[in-house]
């Protein structure tokens, strides 16, 4: 961490998270109507959690316990998200190409998160 960074809105990794819900709504709004209140309801939740945690990281970064426990919980759902996609994947709601692009932008996010969980001081005021 380079510059002072003074909102969670700053951190890339917030970016990439809010980038992929955003991708994930437009894709699962083109999922089979049955699967409305069961996939599409899972994925979108997770994937918006993963923000949504980081927020509340950010939020109680006095505190590198509950930082780090945050974070773990936004890996969690990114996690959660990349077997919602898999399984979205398997039943052919999605492409082969838009299901490598989702999983990439989530493996990334996970190793933000884990370099952030590795090194929580650097994140934590003093």
């Amino acid at each position: 961490m380079s510059e002072k960074i003074s909102s969670f809105r700053e951190l890339k990794v917030y970016k990439e998270a809010f980038e992929l819900q955003q991708k994930i709504f437009v894709l699962t709004g083109k999922f089979p109507k049955e699967e409305l209140y069961s996939l599409v309801d899972q994925i979108r939740r997770s994937s918006r959690s993963i923000g949504a945690n980081l927020t509340e990281a950010w939020a109680k970064r006095r505190y590198v316990a509950h930082f780090v426990s945050k974070l773990t919980d936004a890996d969690g759902e990114q996690l959660e998200t990349q077997h919602w996609m898999d399984t979205a994947y398997a039943c052919q709601y999605i492409s082969k190409n838009e299901h490598r692009e989702i999983r990439s932008q989530c493996k990334e996010i996970g190793g933000m998160l884990g370099k952030m969980m590795k090194e929580p001081e650097k994140w934590c005021p003093r």
